[in-house]
């Protein structure tokens, strides 16, 4: 018979007192949190951010307390369409930011008739508003006058046409004082989901 040889390996012990390792496990706590904290500093920063709607200019696909989500990548990929709905920095305030519509777009003429919105001279189909939404005019966009947009401009309306503030009163916004496209709505839970426009 022959014999099995097993060696033996002596593993060092640890002989680290309490304190100790709770020391190395607050660090590794703050390491991840700082790690976390990177992470949606980066995704808030360039990816997306969340908002909460205050006011009533947007109803009534938007109402006040709602929560959505804004996209911060599609307009470095793509330019703003017409119906996008946007976050922008308030024109006359830039630490407050309004939620509108896109309703024209770089090149093209608007103008309001009648309680009707008018792109290029053609009466603009809205099927995201009630069939009886009337658009009056504002300080900037007067009735029956024709408004050529500039190369890097766009003009917004709230969908609420009787209670917003928007290109109506203060003109045409460029796309550097936009944040994002509004792309989801996470409450309240009855409308939870994303945004078509």
């Amino acid at each position: 018979m022959s014999d099995l040889y097993a060696p033996s390996f002596d593993y060092p012990t640890e002989d680290k007192n309490t304190g100790e390792k709770l020391k190395t496990h607050i660090i590794d706590f703050i390491q991840s949190v700082v790690v976390i904290g990177a992470i949606f500093a980066l995704i808030y920063l360039f990816v997306a951010q969340p908002h909460k709607v205050s006011g009533n200019s947007m109803i009534p696909t938007f109402h006040n307390g709602d929560y959505i989500l804004t996209d911060k990548l599609t307009y470095r990929i793509r330019s703003p369409q017409r119906g996008d709905v946007i976050v922008l920095k308030n024109p006359r305030n830039e630490n407050q930011d309004f939620i509108k519509r896109i309703i024209a777009l770089p090149g093209e003429t608007v103008s309001i008739k009648e309680d009707s919105v008018y792109i290029n001279g053609l009466q603009m189909q809205e099927l995201y508003l009630p069939a009886e939404t009337l658009t009056s005019a504002g300080n900037f966009l007067q009735e029956d006058e024709e408004i050529k947009i500039g190369p890097n401009q766009l003009v917004v309306f709230g969908d609420n046409r009787s209670g917003s503030s928007d290109s109506r009163e203060w003109g045409p916004i460029t796309k550097e004082e936009i944040v994002g496209r509004v792309i989801f709505r996470y409450f309240p839970l009855n409308v939870f989901g994303l945004i078509r426009n």
